[in-house]
């Protein structure tokens, strides 16, 4: 991974209280942590930080979509992602990033890096299972769900009570079992 120089805010010059910076955050971004899970993305970035005398804390919010793949059915869509992240930073003897909202940096230092930051909290933004929105209303229609519907286990089995013959041969051993207690 490369380092950003547009991610990386210098603070020594700047006075107490609050300052923001804005950024837009497209593909290029995501390519320099070689991750190629979105087509596209188009995400407004706003990085509020309040400086400290000791301490610099910094609040990443963020708001747009990344087009994806369907996990069901492989088709593309936007999803919206949206979300926030607070972490603090302090100075110390040497660099520490152990902890996810504590960011250690050394004594002397007059930047700070915020990509990687951004990046895990984009990423952990996205559900777990990513699934187009015409799939939920039953408005897609794709091969690939034609070819799911064709092969579901409901369509598959005649009659739910029918039972599958080749259960009825484990269900002796069950029999038999209950029979020589």
């Amino acid at each position: 991974m490369k380092e950003l120089k547009e991610f990386t805010i210098p603070f020594i010059g700047l006075k107490l209280g609050e300052h923001l910076f804005n950024f837009k955050i497209n593909n290029t971004f995501f390519t320099n942590f070689d991750f190629k899970d979105f087509n596209s993305v188009a995400i407004n970035l706003e990085v509020v930080l309040l400086k400290k005398p000791t301490l610099l804390e910094f609040t990443i919010q963020f708001k747009g979509f990344v087009n994806i793949n369907c996990d069901v059915s492989n088709e593309a869509y936007d999803q919206d992602v949206s979300g926030e992240y607070h972490f603090v930073v302090k100075f110390g003897d040497e660099f520490n990033n152990d902890n996810d909202e504590l960011l250690i940096i050394p004594h002397g230092s007059h930047q700070v890096n915020i990509q990687q930051y951004v990046y895990e909290t984009i990423v952990l933004s996205l559900p777990a299972k990513k699934i187009h929105p015409g799939v939920v209303n039953g408005t897609l229609k794709s091969e690939i769900l034609s070819k799911l519907e064709e092969h579901s286990l409901n369509k598959t089995t005649k009659n739910k009570d029918e039972v599958d013959p080749r259960w009825d041969t484990l269900k002796i051993l069950l029999t038999d079992k209950k029979e020589n207690k």
